[in-house]
């Protein structure tokens, strides 16, 4: 299925310098900003309290979001939990406030948005438990089911594990282009999805948003999303390669990424549809998430083009690194010459 077909290949090789040049400019960037900023981590990573509280109807989360927020605890997450009934409310780590504190004063102000009055739930034995509830006009609008504190250790954890991760998955990454193409193609891969990576970090560090767990699972599928299309253009520069003997290197990655352009366009605008769905429609759960997705697919077409094929063809990748024998000697333009045994 194809959108459209160009005739003639367009020489993206040709502007190969330039292209890189602006991209090592955007690495490099990206790596000032990570190093001189850093990263603006969530409760996941740096501890803090999870509060979850349950509505007798649908939450209203503005309502909430701006109820907690009146406290000055820092940047606070809200989001719902399950259904539109359950919120989950996440606070950083404050030094001199107990989580007591912090609890007790989330639940009196969300309560006071509902026009409520705090109530403790009352044990056997006379001693106060943990839980509250919120009344108002004889109902319970709002009740605490839980509160948790998360400390610095589960998130120095996170960020170990999560290391491990983006580690473990561009080793599999580099193993599965050296066996399916070649070490040049493996190499130039992964540099152009390390590429795209710094650059979506680079971007959370400059404008400090907050980097959560869900935001590491955009980057790694980022790193899968974008070495997808560089398969499907090393595929096509090893399929030019058999099927135009006389074009050079540079002419065979031309063609290759002319060939797939109507395909890219067809399968990332369509993703890119729906992230930009998640992005707008998403709320607040998603939309870093989305966010980290929108950046890494665009920079994804734009490394697997310009940066890996370009890497690709300064390493020297040549016919005879795919070819290993040819039987068909025939017209260089005749789609069976170069035919492997």
């Amino acid at each position: 299925m194809e959108f459209f077909r160009i005739r003639r290949d367009i020489p993206f090789m040709r502007h190969a310098i330039v292209l890189n040049a602006i991209s090592l400019a955007a690495f490099l960037a990206a790596v000032f900003f990570i190093a001189t900023r850093g990263l603006h981590l969530s409760v996941e990573f740096t501890g803090g309290s999870l509060i979850e509280l349950q509505y007798t109807q649908a939450a209203d989360l503005p309502k909430v979001r701006r109820a907690v927020e009146s406290l000055n605890l820092g940047d606070v997450q809200v989001q719902n939990f399950g259904t539109s009934r359950d919120v989950l409310i996440r606070i950083p780590q404050r030094d001199g406030v107990t989580q007591a504190q912090v609890v007790e004063g989330v639940f009196n102000a969300v309560c006071q948005a509902e026009q409520g009055a705090v109530t403790r739930t009352v044990a056997a034995d006379g001693e106060q438990s943990a839980g509250m509830r919120c009344t108002a006009q004889a109902a319970e609008p709002v009740t605490l089911q839980r509160s948790e504190f998360v400390g610095p250790q589960v998130g120095d954890e996170l960020v170990r594990d999560g290391a491990y991760a983006l580690l473990a998955t561009i080793a599999g990454i580099m193993i599965y282009l050296a066996i399916r193409f070649e070490w040049k193609f493996a190499v130039a891969g992964i540099i152009a999805n390390l590429h795209d990576v710094i650059i979506i970090l680079g971007f959370f560090a400059f404008f400090q948003w907050e980097f959560s767990l869900s935001v590491l699972a955009a980057v790694l599928a980022v790193l899968g999303y974008s070495v997808n299309e560089s398969v499907v253009i090393f595929d096509r520069v090893r399929e030019s390669f058999r099927k135009y003997r006389k074009m050079s290197t540079a002419e065979v990655i031309d063609h290759a990424i002319t060939s797939t352009i109507s395909r890219t366009v067809i399968t990332h605008g369509s993703t890119q549809m729906m992230v930009l769905t998640m992005l707008i429609f998403g709320g607040p759960t998603l939309h870093y998430f989305a966010l980290a997705l929108t950046i890494g697919i665009l920079f994804g077409i734009y490394s697997s083009v310009f940066v890996a094929a370009a890497i690709a063809m300064w390493l020297g990748v040549k016919r005879e690194d795919l070819i290993k024998s040819a039987k068909n000697e025939g017209d260089p333009n005749d789609p069976n010459a170069g035919a492997v045994v």
